[in-house]
């Protein structure tokens, strides 16, 4: 074949954003050395923004969102793919720098294309994605800085996201005592059955003022908020904590002091999931889809088709989806 249906985003002379199902040409996509037919993609944040053509996400239009694939290669120059092998690609820049996963057919660099797991399905590998991978990152760096179950108590912010909720599910498939932040009441028992020991509200993580070190509570935590959160978690983890930081919902400004730092030794880790190195992608993924895969996986996520992804664009931007929304694309 040489078209294919994709979820395009255009915008015309007056900047004016076009959005939906169309079809377009194998020779439009980009340069690659594997062209993968793709069964399923993801709903994330990042993908409404660039859905509704808002900045920080896509750089050029018209842009196919979607920064998960996942499906079967069709074509390789790459000895090592070959068409039929099931694979999957997140992170780098698909659905950003160039089009992504919304489409039943992405071509993609061979270096960014990851061979599925054993022990993970396509539509499995979906309902982690960036998200999933995320989790991981952040989990690895809690444990390569030596906390362990017995350190204490792991707090997980943005709980009912999809980083959020897999964090939660891995951390106590781990053994670790996991609180949950969030301000859903509606969510408390679900994410006790994801396995959270307890669930707090966010203000018990948003302390203005006072001191600048606060009562240590944490052993360590995955923040998906930033701002001050970020801030009063740092201020309130233990000697030799880790905090990974992996989102902005809450701000980009982080004000605090040195104290965290020099008197109580904690450590703030970074996630960047677009540009890991791949030795360690491929042993995260390898993770994913057995020690560390969680436990109720299908039940954090709901299945869409493409042709309708409009309603769930506005309500993850609105704050109003829970879990991972995988993305039916072709199959």
């Amino acid at each position: 074949m040489t078209e294919f249906t994709c979820y395009l985003v255009e915008k015309d002379s007056q900047n004016e954003v076009k959005s939906g199902l169309t079809r377009r040409s194998l020779a439009d996509l980009p340069e690659g050395e594997v062209l993968i037919r793709v069964a399923y993609s993801s709903l994330n944040y990042k993908d409404a923004l660039a859905a509704t053509g808002r900045p920080g996400v896509a750089r050029k239009f018209p842009h196919i969102p979607g920064i998960d694939a996942a499906g079967e290669v069709a074509e390789s120059t790459s000895a090592d793919f070959k068409p039929g092998q099931k694979v999957l690609v997140t992170g780098y820049d698909l659905g950003a720098g160039r089009w992504g996963g919304w489409s039943e057919y992405a071509r993609v660099p061979a270096e960014w294309v990851i061979p599925l797991p054993a022990g993970l399905s396509l539509v499995e590998s979906m309902r982690l994605g960036t998200a999933g991978f995320t989790a991981a990152l952040s989990v690895d760096a809690i444990r390569r800085h030596e906390i362990t179950p017995q350190s204490g108590e792991i707090v997980v912010t943005g709980a009912t996201g999809g980083v959020g909720c897999l964090a939660v599910s891995m951390l106590a498939k781990l053994g670790y005592t996991v609180v949950a932040v969030t301000g859903k009441a509606d969510r408390h028992d679900w994410l006790k059955q994801l396995g959270a020991a307890r669930v707090i509200g966010r203000g018990d993580v948003d302390v203005k003022g006072g001191n600048a070190l606060l009562k240590a509570v944490w052993a360590g935590a995955v923040d998906t908020v930033g701002g001050n959160v970020l801030t009063t978690i740092l201020r309130s983890t233990h000697i030799a904590g880790c905090v990974t930081a992996c989102g902005l919902v809450g701000g980009a400004e982080l004000a605090t002091t040195v104290f965290p730092f020099i008197l109580r030794g904690v450590t703030l880790c970074g996630i960047d999931t677009g540009w890991c190195r791949r030795e360690r992608r491929l042993e995260l993924w390898r993770l994913m889809a057995g020690e560390w895969q969680p436990a109720r996986l299908a039940e954090v996520s709901t299945e869409i088709e493409l042709k309708d992804v409009d309603a769930p664009v506005q309500r993850i931007l609105e704050g109003g989806i829970a879990g991972r929304t995988v993305v039916h694309v072709a199959g």
